[in-house]
């Protein structure tokens, strides 16, 4: 029995190497990024945090939040060379490849910021625990595998069936937009000096990622087929239907269970804190908002989301 030919099965040709910008706009933010560069250990004064104002079930609250947003970052950290091999397979613009090889830095360091800071807060947590509330070991083995490899850009990556396009739409047009916007509300509900730092820094980042993607398809689009646009809405709108309306970003919105419910539980002990989080209640009128501003900007596309 043969598996399903990916995009590695095909002939691989690296020459001539073009490396002349061939998006304007993207090699911008190429350039932007590398002149924004910032160092985890040495932008943040991680010795500033005080712990004092802050109760035990705070403190571990926070860990677990930013704990696991350091198991997210880890799932990124791999989209980017994923993507590269894509772009060097189909011989893609050359600026796409510069990006992405500092999108791959810049996750390392968000994951490297949340791992530091869920050490000040007392200690990172490898695996999910059940300290906030019960989990059994089967549930917290399920929840750490969702949270890494939920949204499968990776093994989309190497799947012709899905084209470039349809995978940047899907992971940076609709994913990254909606974590930029959960970035932007933690910044306006935290209270912790640290914290604020932390999520205006990750965000600075997230802004780039997020105009990759419209700078992308704005240069893609006009070239492309209707059949091929209409791939691109059906892969946008399963993606949103079976990943983040099941709650990658967004906890409330998984399936009910104990390792849910012990999740929103820190997220909210979190957000009560001021330590980097928010609430269902302010979360449900941004994700639509989110959603509305997504579905204007695809119409330019057109594009019905």
């Amino acid at each position: 029995m043969h598996s399903s030919p990916t995009i590695l099965d095909r002939q691989e040709v690296r020459f001539p190497l073009e490396l002349a910008p061939a998006v304007p706009k993207i090699r911008r933010l190429y350039r932007a990024a590398t002149a924004r560069q910032w160092n985890p250990a040495l932008d943040i004064d991680w010795a500033s945090f005080d712990r004092s104002p802050y109760s035990d079930e705070q403190l571990l609250a926070a860990r677990l939040r930013w704990s696991k947003t350091a198991w997210g970052e880890y799932g990124a950290i791999s989209e980017s060379p994923a993507l590269q091999i894509r772009f060097c397979q189909e011989r893609r613009e050359p600026d796409l490849s510069l990006f992405f090889a500092l999108r791959t830095q810049e996750e390392s360091r968000h994951a490297e910021t949340a791992f530091r800071f869920a050490e000040v807060l007392g200690g990172y947590f490898a695996e999910p625990q059940g300290s906030v509330a019960p989990v059994t070991e089967a549930a917290r083995d399920k929840d750490f595998k969702t949270t890494l490899y939920s949204h499968g850009v990776r093994r989309m990556a190497f799947d012709p069936a899905y084209s470039t396009e349809t995978i940047i739409a899907s992971l940076v047009c609709v994913s990254e937009e909606v974590a930029f916007d959960m970035f932007k509300l933690f910044g306006e509900v935290t209270t912790d000096p640290i914290a604020k730092k932390v999520i205006a820094l990750i965000g600075r980042d997230e802004a780039r990622h997020c105009a990759f993607g419209w700078d992308f398809l704005d240069h893609r689009v006009p070239r492309m087929s209707k059949a091929e646009i209409d791939a691109i809405l059906h892969g946008i709108e399963t993606f949103i239907r079976t990943i983040e309306l099941n709650g990658y970003h967004h906890v409330w919105l998984k399936p009910d269970s104990a390792a849910v419910r012990a999740e929103v539980n820190a997220v909210r002990i979190t957000a009560g804190a001021g330590l980097g989080a928010s609430t269902e209640e302010l979360e449900k009128p941004a994700l639509v908002d989110s959603m509305a501003r997504i579905r204007r900007r695809m119409a330019d596309w057109g594009v019905a989301l």
